[in-house]
């Protein structure tokens, strides 16, 4: 009775463990893995690849420009338009401005982020609608977008991008917005009804987008910041013993911080997007002469140190390069065959072959045999005749 209980425990433990194991696996998706160190905002990888640090500023103020009107033209809600930008400025902490076109990547993150707020707009309305933009900015004459080759290989272009800023960001596209922070921290100051606070401090926020500020530095800090600036314009008091902000987890530095950032904007001069793109094809030529030279070093180091080791009569191991002949003087080098070469076919004797319509019972005899004589001594006759040698043995056929 006990071994059988014993065993019946086991068994229970075993299924028990099993289901444990069949279970899926949780995901948590948190803002702690997403906020970047300092470390990495300093080198980041478009200044590896020689581009300079005001040029990459202003791609990505371009960038983000970008992709608020185009979702202004698409009608998409402003969390979808905020979630592009975020996307767009933490992609390019991992990748290059020169290896990754901005254009392709922001229309990637355009159709991202409609999807993740749950408003998904079509591959051929994003590039349609930037199209129009850069018509615009390059004030071109506006024509339609021709639905040829090049569309074709940009809207393959588009989903591709698209693939590779999922990868990238590790698929956690969450994005928590200060949006309804905001409302709630004047709600809370007693400021509900004070549309000029609130609506002012809701634009520093959409401007705060184009810098790096949602990278660094946490949702409820930006609030806090975005309304201490507001306040600070319109000459609002606001609590300072005990300091509101430290009311929502906030520090003044970091609040310091985020406004410097966002004040930085307003002061930076007009860009041309054409002169951008034409530093990015500069540092992009750049980078391609020295991936090859790069290259070209590698397989000559390679090529000299490639030896084939063999072992004389003496003993002693020496070394010979590859693009000397091992062979011997005296003895010629054996050449293989090419499998190229056809080879001849073997000649067979012709052989003549009657019709397939003619049957044997229609050929004709010409030479008599035993059968056509009823006696053996007629035939016996028959062949010592001296006209039976001259017959002739061929047999013709109809």
């Amino acid at each position: 009775m006990c071994k059988m209980e014993t065993m019946t425990m086991t068994c229970t433990d075993v299924t028990h463990e099993r289901r444990i194991s069949k279970q899926p696996t949780k995901v948590l998706l948190t803002l702690s893995n997403v906020l970047l160190p300092k470390e990495k905002l300093t080198s980041t990888p478009s200044m590896i690849d020689g581009l300079d640090f005001e040029t990459e500023v202003d791609l990505r103020i371009v960038g983000c420009e970008w992709i608020q009107t185009a979702g202004i033209l698409l009608k998409l809600p402003q969390v979808a338009m905020a979630t592009g930008q975020v996307l767009f400025q933490r992609f390019y902490y991992t990748k290059s401005f020169v290896r990754h076109p901005m254009e392709i990547t922001a229309m990637a993150c355009t159709c991202l982020a409609s999807k993740v707020e749950e408003s998904p707009r079509r591959i051929r309305d994003v590039i349609n609608v930037y199209h129009h933009i850069r018509q615009v900015i390059n004030q071109k004459l506006i024509t339609p977008l021709v639905l040829d080759q090049n569309y074709v290989q940009k809207k393959t272009q588009v989903i591709k991008a698209e693939r590779r800023v999922l990868k990238e960001l590790g698929f956690c596209v969450h994005v928590k917005h200060p949006h309804k922070l905001i409302v709630m921290y004047l709600q809370a100051l007693g400021f509900e009804k004070h549309q000029s606070i609130m609506q002012m401090s809701w634009n520093y926020m959409n401007d705060s987008l184009q810098t790096d500020v949602f990278v660094q530095f946490y949702p409820e800090t930006i609030a806090c910041a975005c309304i201490y600036l507001s306040a600070r314009k319109l000459r609002i008091p606001l609590p300072k013993s005990p300091a509101w902000y430290s009311l929502f987890n906030s520090n003044e530095t970091d609040i310091q911080d985020i406004c410097r950032k966002i004040l930085k904007l307003y002061l930076r001069p007009k860009v041309i997007t054409e002169d951008l793109e034409k530093r990015v094809e500069e540092s992009k030529k750049e980078y391609d002469q020295a991936k090859e030279k790069a290259k070209e070093a590698i397989a000559h180091s390679v090529v000299q140190t490639e030896v084939i080791t063999h072992k004389p009569s003496n003993g002693i191991t020496s070394a010979i390069p590859r693009n000397i002949s091992s062979t011997t003087p005296n003895k010629k080098p054996i050449k293989k065959r090419s499998r190229s070469r056809s080879r001849t076919p073997l000649k067979i004797k012709s052989r003549s072959k009657s019709p397939r319509h003619l049957k044997k019972s229609k050929k004709r005899r010409l030479v008599p045999t035993y059968r056509d004589y009823k006696n053996y001594k007629d035939y016996k006759d028959y062949r010592g005749n001296e006209n039976y040698k001259s017959k002739s043995r061929n047999y013709n056929y109809h």
